[in-house]
């Protein structure tokens, strides 16, 4: 499941290298950095100006390109390019240097960060802080990716099964199958190089192409994954760090097993969703109790399969809708509105909560592409279906809501290329275009290049060294960084925070206590709001592990505020 932070759209406003591995092995591209591997590449500066037309902006913000190596194995071969976008602190007396975000995904894209420095809960962070934001490779114009027709992805209505079919299970393998071989055929030998620890290099290049001598970022879900593994390979690039709704870095974790403890964690945020909507039956009238509210949804998912609204909200863009009650509360009044009216005869609420943003086709199929690429390059998946049936049937049993989704979402990486035919495919290439003389620039480079990735996948493949980064620090290596984490977060279970507390050793944990909001830095906790500026702006930290009490609930009938920049969060599901 994507872990995406809802920043952007609600009250909580906020917007997640270079160096050879150390030793004990983090690997590059598909594979472990040899003890010889290259120096790291000079990153130049970055020369900002106006922004293209393309990105959407306002002049105040401005925009600028910065070239990273696709394979940092070797620095000197084919460059991406990735889009940033900055606007400069506003009270130049008072500034710290550049804020870095990343909102998560992994596939979002945070060029829109720069405009948060205008709301009220981050002015006194923007005074201090050039906001900067960027598309990281492959999201947006950062070197796109692309796995399936846009039009196609977004093709509605569609269907979805709490307790699939066989038959339904079936049309689903095959569905993943052939996005799997999607993304292998329209990257080519790129396609390995999409990952998380490049993301983590990407970012050390962007912190020199600032000028900055050591890196402030903050980092939201997937964010404060890489930022996590940013963190191992850079400790002593790290000036301040915000790891906002904390990914688990457990290697045992990454991807597949937390992706089921998700669907547990969003199904007890249904659950609270329910309870709410049931404790205010006198306004909504969708059921006293939380089992007549789960009937209320069931009644409008049977209705939108026989009839989809306006031909195109069928059961899987209702549950994309209803799925974002366990990313923020602020979701609860619209969506219980949504259902309620819906149920009286006025489908227009419900169309409107649920309709994809018009001419987004393009950027959700871009998110989902990196997003499928970089989990399942990161990670060892389960490559036989059976283990897929096996462990999602189990986990349906108890936590139906999403789990099903969830598994259809990432099941491509059971059809993922081998990282062996990766490499070899990259060689045969290279070797094509040298025999051709159709790259005689970059020919010897490449074909180094490849050979160096097969090699090295060789060897990784005999001695099982294949896998995620085991992220911790020593203690006094990494200066005090700050977690943020809600304790019934549904997309990042609190589980995770505890774990990377654990892993980066001095670093300060600040726990919501009974909230469930996804990304809760400088938005509706006030005690949460005082210890990020303390660290942000005085590198402040609180005590090894402190508490806030919860926000308070939604107020039934409340509007969903005005949205204030782009939506972040993307929605689930082919």
């Amino acid at each position: 499941m994507r872990t995406l932070a809802l920043y952007g759209t609600i009250g909580s406003l906020v917007l997640t290298a270079l160096a050879t591995a150390p030793a004990g092995g983090a690997t590059t591209g598909s594979a472990t950095a040899p003890p010889d591997a290259p120096p790291a590449p000079v990153a130049h500066r970055i020369v900002f100006g106006r922004c293209g037309s393309e990105e959407h902006l306002p002049a105040t913000v401005q925009c600028g390109k910065l070239a990273v190596p696709l394979d940092y194995a070797h620095p000197e071969g084919k460059k991406i390019t990735l889009t940033v976008s900055r606007i400069r602190a506003t009270a130049p007396e008072e500034r710290q240097g550049a804020l870095v975000f990343n909102p998560g995904g992994p596939g979002a894209s945070s060029m829109e960060f720069p405009l948060y420095g205008g709301l009220p809960k981050w002015r006194r962070t923007a005074r201090a802080y050039d906001f900067v934001g960027y598309a990281p490779r492959g999201v947006g114009r950062s070197a796109p990716l692309s796995c399936q027709n846009p039009e196609e992805f977004a093709k509605a209505p569609t269907d979805t099964q709490r307790h699939p079919t066989e038959e339904f299970k079936r049309l689903k393998v095959a569905q993943a199958r052939a996005y799997a071989e999607g993304c292998a055929r329209n990257a080519g030998s790129a396609l390995p190089f999409y990952n998380s620890l490049n993301n983590a290099r990407d970012l050390d290049m962007l912190r020199a192409a600032l000028g900055e001598q050591k890196l402030t970022f903050m980092g939201a879900s997937y964010g404060t994954y890489f930022a996590a593994v940013y963190a191992t390979l850079f400790p002593g690039h790290v000036r301040r760090m915000v790891f906002d709704s904390v990914v688990n870095p457990d290697p045992r974790q990454i991807w597949y097993r937390n992706n089921l403890d998700q669907n547990v964690a969003f199904e007890r945020r249904w659950g609270d969703w329910l309870r709410w909507v049931a404790a205010h039956d006198a306004v909504y009238h969708l059921g006293a109790t939380s089992k007549d509210v789960q009937r209320s949804y069931d009644r409008v998912v049977e209705q939108v399969r026989r009839k989809p609204v306006n031909g195109k909200i069928g059961p899987a863009q209702l549950q994309q809708a209803f799925l974002k009650t366990g990313y923020n509360d602020a979701y609860w009044p619209i969506s219980a509105q949504a259902l309620a009216t819906y149920l009286h005869g006025d489908t227009k609420a419900l169309a409107t909560q649920t309709a994809p943003k018009a001419g987004g086709a393009k950027e959700d199929e871009n998110t989902n592409a990196v997003y499928t690429a970089v989990e399942c390059n990161d990670a060892p998946w389960p490559r036989d279906w059976q283990t897929w049936d096996r462990d999602n049937t189990q986990v349906a049993r108890t936590a139906p809501f999403e789990t099903w989704d969830n598994a259809w979402m990432n099941l491509p990486c059971a059809f993922w290329p081998e990282q062996s035919q990766s490499a070899q495919a990259r060689m045969d290439a290279a070797v094509t275009r040298a025999a051709t003389g159709s790259d005689r620039g970059g020919a010897a480079e490449e074909l180094a290049g490849a050979g160096t990735q097969l090699a090295t996948t060789a060897v990784e493949s005999a001695i099982g060294r294949v896998g995620p980064l085991d992220i911790r620090t020593a203690p006094g290596a990494l200066p005090p960084v700050l977690l943020l984490a809600a304790e019934r977060d549904a997309a990042t279970p609190y589980a995770g925070a505890l774990e990377l507390h654990r892993r980066l050793a001095g670093s300060a944990l600040v726990t919501e206590r009974g909230a469930g909001t996804h990304g809760i830095a400088l938005g509706a906790n006030d005690c949460v709001n005082r210890y990020t500026e303390a660290y942000l702006l005085r590198g402040q930290v609180p005590a090894h592990a402190v508490s806030c009490a919860p926000r308070p609930e939604p107020v039934p009938n409340q509007q969903q505020p005005e949205e204030k920049g782009k939506r972040l969060h993307k929605e689930k599901g082919h």
